[in-house]
């Protein structure tokens, strides 16, 4: 039986994959073996020994103190493109807003309430109308910095409305490539690709290489009027940057689901309340991703979408199942294997992973491994954490 805790409100179509018979899963969890949660701040909090993984329902994972988990040996979990098409339809919809007034045509039709006369407000509309009027986005050129799961789905919707697509990612993966239509246009750097573009719109992780990544000296090189669209992370974008570029006119219009305190009340700033990911389908979808990863860790060892381990997984052949994870240097794997060699132990399969400064193994095993071979395997230098499954 595992022990799964549950943080914020997760949707029951993600709960639902943990069996009963083989799971507790609850808020008031004693000794959980994981946990499930979204935007629940795990900083600063008790970490019980139990604990062996933390899965975050969405692709950010500030909330988790990731550094500290991985030396105790607890794999994070994060659902990237489980809520894709949600950011996706919400930047569809930021594009539109920043090139055509909707929101100011609708404020002030508001304003005629008073008005009992249709005609009278009919002629007062077509009067009127040409103060909301604006540009359409098809014919214009986008352009996506990050071409990931939601980038990749942005570039893709770009063509899609007629629009001529750049894009620029450093680290495209071969997954990411293969969701890419080969219509866009690959740039060499960012600031190449801000020359060239009518919208930029920012898909990347927040960290320390993409601190303020849109700045004063990307802002300059930008094709004068573009809108600038960040649904990715508050810190990729340099606000200050942004409100000198609007008030120079070099920048036309910033819409961003970061609200900022200096960016009320201006006409060329759209605020949208951080809801990129909040449909119903988005929630049920990081749920349900996060809860089949989960299973798949505590039932199987295998490592999928984790953000401090190595991709790791290995289909079952038989036998008794070790993994364990360990500091990323050499010499460890063979001292673990030379454990169960000098008791007879046949390894049937393993497979061997790193990431940075650590690195993951799965083993399965002929026989049984008693108390005392697992023991001396703990002790040895540079092992962090054994499971037997």
């Amino acid at each position: 039986m595992f022990n799964i805790k549950t943080y914020n409100r997760i949707s029951p179509k993600g709960l639902s994959r943990f069996d009963p018979a083989s799971y507790q899963v609850g808020e008031d969890i004693a000794e959980p073996h994981a946990y499930i949660l979204r935007s629940h701040k795990l900083q600063g909090e008790p970490v019980p020994e139990s604990l062996l993984a933390v899965a975050r329902a969405g692709a950010g994972y500030n909330n988790v103190p990731v550094d500290d988990y991985s030396h105790r040996g607890i794999v994070v979990f994060n659902t990237p493109g489980a809520n894709a098409n949600a950011v996706k339809e919400l930047v569809v919809a930021g594009m539109i807003l920043g090139s055509r007034d909707i929101f100011g045509g609708i404020s002030y039709v508001q304003t005629l309430s008073g008005m009992d006369d249709p005609a009278e407000m009919s002629r007062l509309l077509e009067q009127e109308k040409k103060r909301f009027a604006g540009c359409e986005i098809a014919g214009k050129t986008l352009g996506v910095i990050g071409l990931g799961a939601i980038g990749s789905m942005v570039a893709n919707m770009g063509l899609e409305l007629g629009m001529r697509v750049v894009g620029f990612d450093p680290a495209l993966s071969v997954e990411a490539a293969w969701r890419l239509s080969s219509r866009v246009e690959r740039m060499e750097s960012v600031s190449a690709l801000c020359g060239e573009v009518d919208y930029l719109s920012v898909h990347v992780p927040a960290n320390e290489h993409t601190h303020h990544l849109i700045n004063e000296e990307v802002l300059a090189r930008i094709k004068p009027g573009a809108r600038l669209l960040n649904f990715a992370r508050e810190q990729v974008v340099d606000t200050a940057a942004v409100l000198a570029a609007l008030d120079q006119g070099k920048l036309g219009r910033f819409i961003t689901d970061f609200p900022r305190p200096e960016l009320f009340g201006r006409p060329d700033v759209i605020l949208l309340p951080h809801i990129g990911a909040s449909t119903a389908e988005a929630e049920e979808n990081c749920a349900i991703m996060a809860a089949d990863q989960l299973k798949d860790f505590l039932v199987n060892g295998n490592v999928i979408n984790s953000v401090n381990f190595p991709m790791t997984r290995m289909a079952r052949n038989g036998g008794h199942r070790i993994t364990f994870c360990n500091d990323n240097v050499p010499r460890i794997l063979s001292s673990v294997l030379n454990v169960f060699s000098s008791r007879n132990i046949n390894v049937i399969d393993l497979v061997n992973k790193s990431r940075g400064d650590m690195a993951y193994n799965i083993v399965d095993l002929e026989t049984e491994p008693d108390s005392a071979a697992l023991d001396e395997v703990r002790q040895v230098e540079g092992v962090i954490h054994l499971r037997k499954l």
